[in-house]
């Protein structure tokens, strides 16, 4: 969830989806939230097949890589915010 709000801000700045299925799903759409959405369906769908077929290992880097997602757009909005603060 925190990957689909923070890639919504992310996009509302101006800013760029950086996996590239996603960034061509989001250009030959009029609604980001529903191919972020979609992706998100289908990440959850992966993480529930890796938790069913008991594949604790790649479940546990599924959740590092959105994690790092996550961090990497939190970074990249503070970083925007504070070059956008006025001195």
């Amino acid at each position: 969830m925190l990957d689909v709000l923070t890639t919504m801000v992310f996009l509302r700045f101006g800013l760029s989806e950086g996996n590239p299925l996603i960034r061509l799903a989001l250009r030959s759409s009029a609604q980001p939230a529903f191919v972020l959405a979609a992706a998100k369906l289908l990440a959850v769908g992966l993480g529930l097949f890796a938790w069913r077929s008991g594949r604790p290992v790649l479940l546990l880097r599924m959740n590092l890589l959105f994690a790092a997602c996550v961090t990497w757009n939190m970074v990249a909005i503070v970083r925007m915010l504070y070059d956008a603060w006025p001195v």
